[in-house]
């Protein structure tokens, strides 16, 4: 990367920049790649936050399905954690993951899990684990909301063999054929996973996220205090694939002992360690024995800290001089935190990150932990907030005793609870992976390079003025 005809004299976050275009021979989006070179064994440089509002078992599940890599947070108790990792590994990377329901669960007990949107649906087994039948989605926007599941499946059974879809184009011409955008698919009887029209598709563009036994890749994040080695090696023995370290400074003298104390185990796990924002940070923690330093302190949407404490620095420069620092050193960067548009995410991986991990932006979707919820005009949100807020905290230490959890929330800071809006264009992470991946897709053409190394080499910066900013909006209202 260089600036374009300018030097900056102070540091810049992403609204700060933009990308110029250059001479390209890069004549399609689909001639690009954009699997990063992190260890992660990522098609996609797409990592999703480490937020208990944001990474559970299904969305990691499904990210780690298009390419990316969900990190499980750290405030889940040890045996949640290693039930979430191993779930994580159970589903299939060809189809998605079912939403499961009894047929005596309620139309509002689905409705609370998936809106009655086209192209998703529910499964339903009764109390012996047989399949007893499938229900489009957008079938939940007609009943009743007391209405037994059971009784809104009619006529023939609808399912897919797995022996009829070698491949995903076979899975969405036969779904075409069948006249259907939903269905189980079914092995020897059993539900192995869903498909739609939309995700077949998908299927032909993406490539998954699978370990060296073609199951899904999943990351797993750990604190800097307690038994740092007990925990680090239970989630190794769980399957994790990549290990984040993870405090809010972390640039201090306990995550380069907790970084130490997991390079010594020997887990051959790579170590993720972060929040830093320089590059005495990054030789420190690289130093200690970390592969990848997470880059970010204050962007987040759902962080107070640079409010609170006027810790931070702007994300662009932040991500720009330690993803030098750490090449030097071996090492890469993931940035976290301050991405609102593709654009953010293209600039990211200009300034030298190999991945870009994502949070709030993720939280309102299908795939988030959590239940849909109405507000009072009936739009559909789920609540989010942040990792050092009040809520966190209760969730964090909730085996102290009153006295001691009390001494801690006296000292929270963040966001305890904000609603995030599904998109109703994008109610699921994928249709925010097809926005984000086709913007970087482009900007990668734009500046002639095929590969994540080629555009971090290519890619041409300007420093604009506010009002620059403003004006690549699109109009929200007619002129």
């Amino acid at each position: 990367m260089e600036f374009y005809r300018t030097t900056p004299s102070h540091d810049l976050t992403y609204s700060d920049v933009f990308l110029v275009p250059s001479r390209s021979g890069v004549t399609s989006r689909l001639d690009v790649s954009l699997a990063p070179d992190d260890g992660s064994g990522a098609s996609l440089p797409i990592v999703s936050a480490n937020m208990n509002s944001i990474t559970g078992p299904r969305l990691a599940a499904t990210l780690a399905r298009r390419g990316g890599l969900g990190v499980l947070p750290q405030d889940l108790h040890l045996q949640d954690l290693d039930a979430a990792i191993r779930s994580v590994k159970a589903q299939s990377p060809r189809f998605d993951t079912p939403h499961d329901f009894s047929p005596d669960a309620t139309a509002a007990d689905a409705l609370a899990a998936l809106p009655p949107v086209a192209g998703h649906g529910i499964v339903l087994h009764d109390s012996r684990g047989a399949y007893v039948g499938c229900i489009p989605a957008d079938r939940l926007a007609t009943a009743l909301p007391d209405a037994r599941l059971g009784d809104l499946v009619h006529g023939e059974l609808t399912g897919i063999d797995a022996e009829d879809v070698a491949t995903p184009r076979r899975a969405f011409d036969l779904m075409v054929d069948a006249g259907i955008d939903f269905a189980p698919v079914l092995e020897h009887g059993r539900v192995v996973g869903t498909l739609s029209r939309r995700s077949a598709l998908r299927s032909t563009i993406y490539e998954p996220n699978v370990d060296s036994d073609g199951r899904l890749r999943v990351a797993a994040a750990i604190g800097i205090n307690g038994d740092v080695a007990a925990k680090a090696a239970a989630l190794a023995a769980a399957g994790v694939d990549m290990l984040v370290i993870d405090t809010a400074h972390g640039h201090q003298e306990g995550m380069i002992r907790a970084v130490s104390i997991v390079r010594d185990l020997g887990l051959d796990v790579p170590i993720v360690a972060g929040n830093i924002v320089t590059a005495d940070a990054v030789a420190d923690l690289v130093e200690a024995g970390a592969d990848v330093l997470k880059v970010g302190v204050g962007p987040g949407a759902m962080c107070t800290t640079r409010m609170m404490t006027a810790v931070g620095r702007p994300q662009f420069s932040a991500v720009l001089e330690t993803s030098e620092a750490a090449r030097e050193l071996g090492a890469l960067v993931w940035a976290d935190g301050g991405v609102r548009y593709p654009r953010d995410v293209a600039l990211a991986l200009a300034a030298g990150a190999a991945s870009v991990m994502i949070g709030s932006w993720f939280a309102g979707t299908i795939e988030a932990p959590g239940s849909l919820r109405h507000d009072a005009s009936g739009r559909l949100f789920k609540e989010s907030w942040g990792m050092a807020s009040t809520k966190a905290v209760r969730e964090r230490f909730d085996r102290l005793s009153p006295y001691e959890l009390a001494r801690k929330e006296l000292f929270a800071e963040g966001i305890s609870s904000s609603a995030i809006y599904l998109d109703p264009m994008r109610p699921s992470i994928e249709d925010l992976l097809d926005m984000i991946t086709s913007g970087v897709r482009s900007s990668f053409t734009y500046a002639g390079a095929r590969t994540v190394e080629e555009f971090r080499e290519r890619a041409l910066v300007g420093i604009q003025s506010a009002a620059g900013y403003e004006e690549g909006k699109a109009l929200p209202v007619s002129w």
